[in-house]
């Protein structure tokens, strides 16, 4: 998933706990995620694996950012919730279109 645009992300660690991101290369950032190339959050370094469960994009850098600060602040089942084909946050932005895998 290599644009020119920016993609928001959001994994399920190893312990259970989300995480959610921006990047412009969503495959390249998973692997830095997962120790496969050097980089990565502080955080998912110690939960690792992680697996990705959703990505929309491609998005201006702007736009990307405040969807990942509207998704940070909203609580897990929530999130959960808008993975749901279909669903969507308040926003009306579907955080599953591009990309889905069942959380369960």
């Amino acid at each position: 998933m290599k644009s020119g645009g920016w993609y928001v992300y959001l994994l399920r660690c190893a312990d259970g706990t989300l995480y959610c991101g921006i990047t412009r290369d969503v495959t390249r950032r998973l692997a830095m995620h997962n120790g496969e190339l050097s980089g990565g959050a502080r955080y998912t370094r110690g939960r690792r694996p992680v697996v990705l469960l959703a990505s929309t994009g491609p998005l201006d850098q702007g736009e990307a950012l405040r969807l990942e600060a509207r998704i940070k602040k909203l609580p897990r089942h929530t999130k959960l919730t808008a993975l749901e084909p279909g669903k969507e946050m308040d926003s009306g932005r579907n955080i599953a279109k591009t990309s889905y895998i069942s959380p369960d």
